[in-house]
């Protein structure tokens, strides 16, 4: 697929569409939720804060005035709050064209969500499951509807270990590592969901993205890192804006060319910046018996039973 296949002004018209973007109040998660609502989209920030969420849509509102965002509470390392935002969502919408799961934290000090999950794991991965497959039934009633999933050129030196998948008492762990293994997570997942999409004949389609070397907060907590700040004038030049790094996101989102199971990121050196294309990820993504093996237990750590059917 060419660099020049698709742009932001290519994107048809998403009037009627209606969008969820986890942590929609920032980042590249602000990026996409103002793209969608300009091409017409009802867009629900899911944001952890009410308060930001509130003040990044008024921000939206004052550039365009007649952008559709309803900002919902959403703390994806809360299972309570995952299924209260769904169901607060069910009640109001009958229909979920696009669920972008962007929202996720990095390279955190060693802690656990409110369930006891090991935190980056549990609220970039864990989290996202129990949310798409409490959301799914919407999905399924919408044609055409996509699940974008945000990973991460990280997920490239990530793998699981079913034996101490979250770094229990903290054995094993590092920041990165476990980064990097909720990513590799994001894509297992991600991939798995399109092949039981395809086994149940659905039109769903389910996308990873990830934004390169994208200039956001997410990675506030190594800022102060004395490596971060020798480096900081060097990363700025291979880095691209949250806007650019919100492409890829956007592109798996509404492209209407693209199957279900692509991977998208930019196009440049080691893919850090650039236009958005389909780009592979690490082969072990790939592997079924492990995809599979995360989905059951997934579903045994979330209490949350996750059947793809029509």
């Amino acid at each position: 697929m060419s660099i020049t296949d698709w742009s932001v002004q290519s994107i048809p018209s998403m009037e009627g569409k209606v969008v969820v973007v986890t942590g929609g109040n920032g980042g590249l998660g602000l990026e996409a939720v103002k793209v969608f609502g300009e091409k017409g989209a009802t867009v629900i920030m899911a944001s952890r804060s009410k308060k930001r969420g509130e003040e990044a849509a008024e921000l939206l509102k004052r550039q365009k005035a007649d952008i559709r965002v309803d900002v919902m509470e959403l703390d994806l390392a809360d299972l309570d709050s995952v299924a209260s935002f769904t169901e607060q969502f069910k009640e109001t919408y009958d229909r979920l064209d696009l669920l972008m799961n962007n929202a996720g934290v990095m390279t955190t000090p060693y802690g656990k969500t409110k369930d006891g999950f090991e935190l980056q794991f549990g609220t970039n991965h864990l989290g996202h499951f129990a949310l798409t497959a409490r959301l799914f039934e919407r999905l399924a009633a919408t044609d055409g509807s996509r699940v974008v999933t945000i990973s991460s050129n990280a997920h490239k030196s990530g793998s699981v270990n079913f034996d101490n998948l979250m770094f229990e008492q903290g054995k094993g762990y590092t920041p990165m590592k476990s980064y990097s293994r909720s990513k590799f997570a994001n894509l297992l997942f991600a991939f798995e969901l399109q092949r039981r999409i395809d086994q149940a004949g659905l039109s769903i389609k389910s996308l990873g993205a990830h934004p390169g070397g994208a200039q956001t907060d997410l990675a506030r907590h190594i800022e102060d890192r004395f490596l971060y700040k020798a480096l900081s004038g060097v990363l700025k030049r291979v880095t691209q804006s949250a806007y650019e790094g919100a492409l890829p996101g956007i592109r798996a989102a509404t492209d209407p060319d693209l199957e279900g199971g692509r991977y998208l990121g930019p196009s440049g050196f080691m893919e850090m910046k650039g236009d958005p294309v389909v780009v592979k990820p690490k082969t072990e993504t790939l592997d079924v018996v492990d995809a599979e093996k995360l989905w059951a237990e997934s579903e045994r750590l979330t209490g949350v039973s996750f059947t793809v059917t029509s």
